[in-house]
């Protein structure tokens, strides 16, 4: 609770103002993101999917048997069931999720599904330093779908990876979802539902504001609007407000003015040429790269560089 009291006001004191995008992931935002996933005009997950369907057994083959596969922001973990359906003789599963909710129920149906198999779960902020118990031995794979390495500035998904890398260390892979630079009209259509999903699931951080920090945040005051920005090959998420009003969070009061927004969420895309620079930065090899017939999402899979077998 502190920490995200501490990182809402820093945000919202900031010019312009920002509102970290992983607190869209309490229990309501978890459940509007599984709906934003099944949308027609939401890409990402049926592409990654059915890539997933298509070329399993040949992610699974790149890993290689008996993996210790760690997942960071485990959700509801549709794809990962595809994966652990396909590899081979996998001796532990560690899902890492900030939603307790969303871990604890997706914990009881893999085991319900996985008997055989060793699942340790921590619900936790993958985006900072997580305690993991691990075995000591075994080659060790991250599993990252779902193009959320998209949200990191590239400064940041280097970093990112960096630890990554040292968390798997020698001979450790990384499985990665990748959204592609594609037709921006593709983008806003995906950005932008007709339904009205993502709208109402960016305007839930403020509902969560409201309801763990004690605010009083007028919600109906605010619309969402996402863009892509070319310049910065990114999707752009802000909640604009439409009119000036004051609001109190935590014991403290905040301006908002008409026109300003709070900049909830960056999506960033790349080429294959883009991500294989920035991960060979920090050590990874891409081993081999799986790309929908449209072009329009990846999944990667990379090496830490001289772990060949």
């Amino acid at each position: 609770m502190q920490l995200l009291q501490s990182d809402v006001l820093d945000g919202l004191r900031a010019t312009p103002k920002t509102l970290p995008c992983k607190y869209f992931y309490d229990a309501a935002g978890s459940k509007l993101f599984e709906q934003i996933c099944g949308l027609e005009s939401y890409y990402p997950t049926r592409t990654e999917l059915g890539l997933m369907q298509s070329h399993g057994s040949e992610m699974a083959s790149a890993i290689g048997p008996e993996a210790i596969l760690i997942e960071f922001g485990s959700g509801s973990g549709l794809k990962t069931r595809l994966l652990l359906e396909t590899l081979r003789a996998p001796v532990l599963y560690a899902p890492i999720e900030i939603s307790r909710e969303t871990l604890e129920a997706a914990t009881r149906r893999f085991r319900s599904l996985f008997p055989n198999l060793e699942i340790r779960p921590t619900n936790a902020d993958y985006t900072q330093t997580v305690s993991l118990d691990l075995p000591g031995s075994g080659k060790r794979t991250v599993y990252f779908p779902g193009s959320t390495i998209g949200n990191f500035s590239p400064p940041d998904a280097e970093a990112f990876l960096c630890r990554i890398s040292g968390l798997v260390g020698p001979r450790g892979g990384l499985l990665i979802g990748v959204d592609l630079k594609k037709d921006p009209a593709i983008l806003h259509r995906a950005y932008n539902d007709g339904e009205g999903v993502t709208a109402r699931f960016n305007l839930n951080i403020l509902h969560r504001v409201n309801a763990e920090l004690d605010g009083d945040v007028d919600v109906q005051s605010f619309r969402h609007y996402a863009f892509y920005n070319p310049r910065r090959g990114r999707v752009e998420m802000h909640l604009v407000c439409l009119r000036d009003h004051q609001a109190t969070i935590a014991g403290e009061l905040v301006a908002f003015h008409e026109g300003e927004t709070i900049h909830t969420e960056n999506s960033y895309k790349y080429t294959l040429e883009e991500f294989g620079a920035l991960a060979s930065r920090v050590g990874f090899a891409r081993r081999t790269a799986w790309v929908d017939d449209d072009r329009l999402f990846s999944v990667q899979y990379f090496e830490v560089e001289g772990s060949r077998r």
